[in-house]
């Protein structure tokens, strides 16, 4: 049986695993008021834990992306899956701050690859003028999981306790798996695509697909990449702009409860706001740059035109101590917005400019500054808020993302150009 268009179907499974990988991520974040206060936690010590999570996240942003470009996107995301869904159950079973560190780091080891793998589906399936709108959807997923793990976490802290939370949200790894492993299959060999889409893919994808048979694929170095200015530019640009989608992710719950008085359920109720704007972000900063692609621009040319307008929203971050709850909550949703469209055409500049070969790796040594710089502000974060306050945090965010604008226009100027794979010689034929 042939299945029409089978890579939106394709498409819905990454949006679905991102959903998946930050309601895991995010059901920490949102049980913290309570869990801290039951295991006797203070601001430093909970950002010990945030950092556990970070630095295994960190450094399994370059093994796994140098893992995916090895196993290939199907097997790599369903270990991926297994290991981060089973980690997160095991946060249920916490008893000490050490144990809580200790399954966070588990977890940050198997999350990474849910993006480093998506990237490299997008390299194999999706033409230029789709690759921003999947991007966003592969961002808009992040965004969809932190939306859906307020209210849901919430209600099963009520109906039951943060443990159960734990448990229930690793659970839907495993139901997300049986639609992955029946669908997911390269192009050539997808045994449900129809000859007019596997055309189209073929077509679409020529400028960055492997050539069918190679086998010596030359894979640059890890300092090979990262002496290429493009790579450089992109890994500091997410090193400086991606703290402030850290900081929203892990505290944004706590300074609701703590700083603005906010109870639980109210929490709840309004802590999704942030992240559904920063889902639209993602769709509409994705959307806009493949607009502009459709209509003749170069690719990487229609990404950074748009950089420039979201790095300019994020200083209005600085109000939000001093305005009423309800401003504050808008001024940190229009931050989310422009983060997301921000981050979407900074990830997608990584499938225009380098061949499909290596985009997991090239991938995961971006990601590693975003982690890196998510170690850093969340261990300044824990201290600030110990010893000073919130404010301090808002005022350095407003000048992050306008910083990163500037290193990406000076050292992103062109995509990158890599020796071509090797062809097997072909085969003598018989007399």
């Amino acid at each position: 049986m042939k299945i029409r268009n089978v890579r939106w179907y394709i498409a819905a499974l990454l949006f679905l695993a991102s959903v998946i990988n930050y309601i895991d991520r995010q059901t920490l974040s949102v049980v913290a008021p309570t869990l801290t206060r039951e295991l006797h936690l203070s601001p430093v010590e909970y950002s010990n834990i945030l950092n556990a999570f970070l630095v295994a996240y960190t450094l399994m942003y370059l093994g796994s992306g140098f893992l995916v470009d090895r196993w290939g996107t199907r097997i790599s995301l369903t270990v991926f899956m297994v290991f981060w869904s089973l980690s997160n159950m095991l946060h249920a079973f916490a008893r000490t701050g050490f144990q809580l560190g200790l399954f966070r780091a588990l977890l940050g080891l198997g999350e990474p690859g849910n993006f480093m793998a998506g990237f490299r589906a997008i390299s194999e399936w999706y033409p230029p003028s789709e690759k921003g709108f999947v991007t966003g959807l592969l961002n808009a997923g992040s965004a969809v999981g932190a939306i859906i793990a307020a209210p849901l976490v919430v209600w099963l802290m009520v109906a039951y306790n943060w443990r159960v939370a734990f448990v229930a949200t690793g659970a839907l790894g495993f139901l997300w798996l049986i639609g992955w492993l029946i669908l997911y299959h390269l192009p050539e060999s997808h045994p449900y695509i129809t000859p007019d889409e596997l055309a189209l893919v073929r077509k679409a994808v020529a400028g960055n697909a492997e050539p069918s048979g190679a086998t010596g694929v030359a894979r640059p170095s890890l300092t090979s990449l990262l002496r290429q200015p493009q790579t450089l530019g992109l890994l500091a640009a997410r090193f400086i702009s991606d703290p402030v989608w850290w900081f929203y992710l892990f505290w944004l719950p706590k300074y609701l409860v703590e700083q603005r008085h906010f109870s639980i359920v109210e929490m709840g109720m309004i802590a999704w706001l942030p992240y559904l704007t920063a889902d639209l972000g993602a769709f509409g900063g994705g959307l806009a740059s493949g607009w502009l692609v459709g209509r003749g621009w170069q690719p990487l040319a229609a990404r950074k035109v748009l950089l420039l307008p979201f790095a300019l929203v994020m200083p209005v971050s600085y109000f939000v101590p001093y305005v009423p709850a309800a401003g504050a909550i808008a001024i940190i949703s229009l931050v989310t917005f422009a983060h997301m469209g921000w981050k979407t055409n900074i990830m997608t500049i990584t499938n225009d400019i380098y061949p499909a070969r290596v985009v997991g790796s090239v991938s995961g040594v971006i990601a590693f500054g975003s982690g890196v710089g998510g170690i850093l502000f969340t261990t300044m974060t824990g201290q600030i808020v110990q010893h000073y306050s919130y404010s301090l945090i808002f005022l350095i965010m407003c000048f992050l993302h306008p910083i990163a604008w500037i290193l990406v226009r000076w050292l992103v100027r062109e995509p990158l150009q890599l020796p071509a794979p090797i062809e097997p010689e072909p085969e003598p034929q018989p007399a």
